[in-house]
């Protein structure tokens, strides 16, 4: 028993390692982007009923070799709409999302990611692709300004 404890916190502990450092704020994307010299990718899903938003989670930002990448070259933005009651947002934080919406995503694409530069200015715009995790980096950084 006390092996299996051991074990599952370790897992737990190595998971945490490669935990994607999502921000919510594009003010506060928009500082970490100029202090680190990165882009700001920001995403539009919608996390509990869009299914190729959810592929993207799982496939692309779940990853351990995307999470590696990002934290040196990206500031990750996240604006979801979740549509079940039991995963509403806060107010404040949905206004937030409204507004990035309002500003970067005025047809509503589900998923919509957006590569922007430290002044939040748009490089370039994707959504989900079926192709690996390093193909789906380089399209990112094909974005560059």
């Amino acid at each position: 028993m006390k092996i299996r404890n051991v074990l599952f916190a370790i897992f737990l502990g190595t998971g945490m390692i490669f935990a994607q450092d999502w921000q919510t704020d594009l003010t506060i994307a928009k500082e970490m982007s100029r202090a680190g010299d990165k882009r700001i990718i920001l995403v539009f899903q919608g996390s509990d009923w869009c299914a190729p938003c959810i592929k993207l989670d799982k496939r692309i930002w779940n990853s351990e070799e995307f999470q590696k990448y990002a934290s040196d070259h990206f500031v990750m933005l996240l604006a979801d709409f979740p549509r079940k009651k039991q995963n509403r947002l806060p107010v404040e934080q949905k206004n937030k999302n409204e507004h990035l919406a309002e500003t970067y995503n005025r047809n509503g694409y589900f998923p919509l990611v957006v590569v922007l530069d430290k002044d939040g200015k748009v490089l370039g715009q994707t959504g989900y692709k079926n192709i690996s995790v390093q193909e789906y980096i380089n399209l990112l950084e094909s974005f560059s300004g």
